[in-house]
């Protein structure tokens, strides 16, 4: 996919500025509330009318003042999926569903139910209706109902944030694999890092109505780890573990890593914060952490008032994070040798 936008629009004092070439099939638009993300969706869908501009996506202009091209929502064929899930609650979750489906002229149906109902796990709860659903189930149906309008392009706006994080890490796949299963490229939005790092390969960054920068979502989390109370989160993939003196002994670059927690999964991946990483100098006499890993720096890069530092771990990565005086007073740089102590009660799973 390849979306080009260079709009403008004001909405009273708020006015939002957007000049942006961009291909990919898992796109990203981050920034704080306030920033544009909903009237920049709402510009793409149709929805609201730019002031100037034009809006082109896969060489098919879907809006031009200069020649007077307006195309109307239901011919740019995008499809919304919004924090607020917006079912229908007089109809079952078959109906809902199939409320798009057959909105979408017959040659350009390309999903069918049964496909949808299949992949994202409604096939039980077809003939069900929208207040006997849970939060995760309900966002379900709103994803499988905007999917099976065979959209050119779907635009997930916030569609996480309503949710607790157990019900959020579990729709996500959901996500991913609705993407990947019926080749539909996505414009995902949200203020949350670890959420583009998940779901997106591009970010456009949006602040106060400006496009600041197009990055990867990797280049946006260490830009950002110093302004996030969590810092940097690590994802790392762990093997099944075994049991050792009442703790769980996960495989890991090589090695293991200790973890205390016992609602931690078999296998998998489990999250650990850039500020619960302890760098040392010297292999410590005598510390309470359970995890000491010899690593070697790879680089440092800035992040605001915070240094972060790249480990290799036996070939694995991980990410800390230092006060600049720290990184001089422990002479780290780049090809020295450094000691990273980790709690075993630091981990959370994903």
């Amino acid at each position: 996919m390849e979306l080009e936008l260079q709009l403008r629009k004001r909405q009273g004092a708020f006015s939002l500025t957007v000049d942006l070439t961009v291909s990919g099939e898992r796109l990203g638009l981050f920034g704080p509330s306030g920033s544009g993300k909903s009237s920049l969706a709402g510009l793409l869908a149709g929805l609201s009318r730019p002031d100037d501009g034009r809006i082109i996506l896969d060489g098919r202009t879907l809006f031009d003042a200069e020649k007077r091209i307006d195309l109307p929502p239901e011919r740019r064929r995008i499809a919304l999926v919004f924090q607020q899930h917006a079912l229908f609650p007089h109809l079952n979750v078959r109906q809902n569903l199939l409320y798009g489906h057959r909105r979408c002229p017959a040659a350009q149906r390309r999903i069918e139910l049964e496909e949808v109902a299949d992949v994202l796990g409604l096939t039980p709860l077809l003939a069900q209706q929208p207040a006997k659903l849970s939060g995760g189930e309900r966002q379900r149906v709103a994803l499988g109902r905007a999917v099976l309008a065979s959209p050119r392009l779907l635009i997930m706006d916030e569609p996480l944030s309503a949710l607790d994080d157990d019900l959020r890490h579990r729709i996500i796949p959901y996500l991913r694999l609705v993407s990947e299963r019926f080749t539909i490229p996505f414009l995902f939005i949200s203020h949350s890092l670890l959420e583009m790092r998940l779901m997106t390969e591009r970010v456009a960054v949006l602040e106060k109505g400006e496009l600041r920068a197009v990055v990867s979502p990797e280049e946006l989390a260490r830009q950002r780890m110093g302004q996030q109370p969590a810092g940097y989160i690590n994802l790392l993939q762990v093997g099944p573990p075994r049991q050792t003196q009442g703790l769980l002994a996960f495989p890991w670059a090589g090695g293991e890593l200790l973890l205390s927690d016992a609602t931690l999964p078999e296998a998998g991946t489990v999250e650990l914060s850039s500020k619960e990483i302890i760098l040392c100098r010297r292999h410590p006499e005598a510390i309470s952490a359970r995890n000491l890993l010899p690593c070697t720096v790879r680089h440092l890069f800035d992040a605001g008032r915070k240094t972060g530092v790249e480990l290799d771990c036996n070939g694995a990565t991980l990410i800390a994070e230092i006060v600049p005086d720290a990184a001089h007073e422990l002479a780290i740089t780049p090809g020295s040798t450094i000691w990273a102590a980790i709690k075993a009660s630091a981990f959370r799973r994903l």
